[in-house]
This record gives structure tokens, C-alpha cells and sequence, in this order.
């Protein structure tokens, strides 16, 4: 698993309305929160998003980007992010490559691991939070990212 001081893996992905995200290209307008997640539409996931959603004008007021990445189609993200009302891209990792490339792939490779990173506009892992069952852990990870930049 990356760790702060990492280069974040480069990766490109289609989200949830067809447009392919880079990495690179995130990074162009400042730092980002990349997570992990587990599934669309479970319970855990679902609190998780939300808590995020309920976070991200505070996040986009600081000039920060939020983009989640799990295995699901750009489909299930597109019906996720609907329901709802999800403002930030989700990347379809259908094949795992970002999750394996960050290191959040389950144990044996089955599933994912939940973690938040913050990655600096220079590709560099400034915090991470890993918490495969709590949430609360990675949204106290986002409010402390918003105290930071204040």
C-alpha cells in the first residue's frame, strides 16, 4: 500500500458520464482526495459517499478535487451517483489496476480495501487514512484536510 512521501501511481479511467479522468489531469487545477471503495449501493459505501457529498463544497471551495474509484461500471456509478446526488467523479476500475496499483486491493485480491489518500498537485502522497469498516476515520480525514488548507 502507497504510503505519504509515494508518487501516486498515474492511471486513466472512465467516471460515471463517459469522460475518461487521468490523473495528471486532476492534479492540473491542485491537490485531490482519491478513494477506495468497496461497492456502490452498500450500506458502508453509501454512508461513505454521502458523508462526502455532505463535505465537498467545502472541498471545492479550497480548490481541492474528489474522485472516487472502486471495481464497479461507469453504469453502476452513473445509477450511484444519481440516487444520490453524488457532485464528484466515481472511476470504473472494472479490472483493478488503479486499486492494485495503490495498493488497496482486498486480501487474496478479492475486494477492496477503504482508503483516502491526499495526493499534492506534484503527484506526491501528502496523508492517506485506511479504514476498512468505519467511516468515520475517513471523514474526520476530510475535515482535517479542510482545516489544513484554511
Amino acid at each position: 500500500m502507497l504510503k505519504p512521501g509515494d508518487m501516486a501511481p498515474e492511471f486513466e479511467a472512465e467516471d460515471q458520464d463517459g469522460n475518461v479522468q487521468s490523473l495528471s489531469a486532476l492534479l492540473q487545477s491542485g491537490e485531490l482526495i482519491l478513494y477506495f471503495y468497496p461497492a456502490d449501493f452498500t450500506p458502508v459505501c453509501t454512508a461513505e459517499a454521502c458523508a462526502f457529498r455532505d463535505n465537498y463544497a467545502g472541498l471545492d471551495e479550497l480548490g481541492i478535487r474528489l474522485v472516487g474509484v472502486s471495481p464497479q461500471s461507469a453504469a453502476s456509478h452513473k445509477r450511484f451517483a444519481a440516487t444520490h446526488d453524488l457532485p464528484f467523479p466515481l472511476l470504473a476500475d472494472e479490472r483493478k489496476a488503479i486499486i492494485r496499483a495503490y495498493g488497496v486491493n482486498g486480501p487474496l485480491g478479492f475486494g477492496v480495501r477503504r482508503a483516502t489518500y491526499l495526493i499534492g498537485a506534484d503527484g506526491i502522497i501528502r496523508n492517506r487514512v485506511v479504514s476498512d469498516l468505519f467511516v468515520g476515520s475517513h471523514v474526520d480525514f476530510i475535515r482535517q484536510v479542510m482545516v489544513d488548507h484554511e
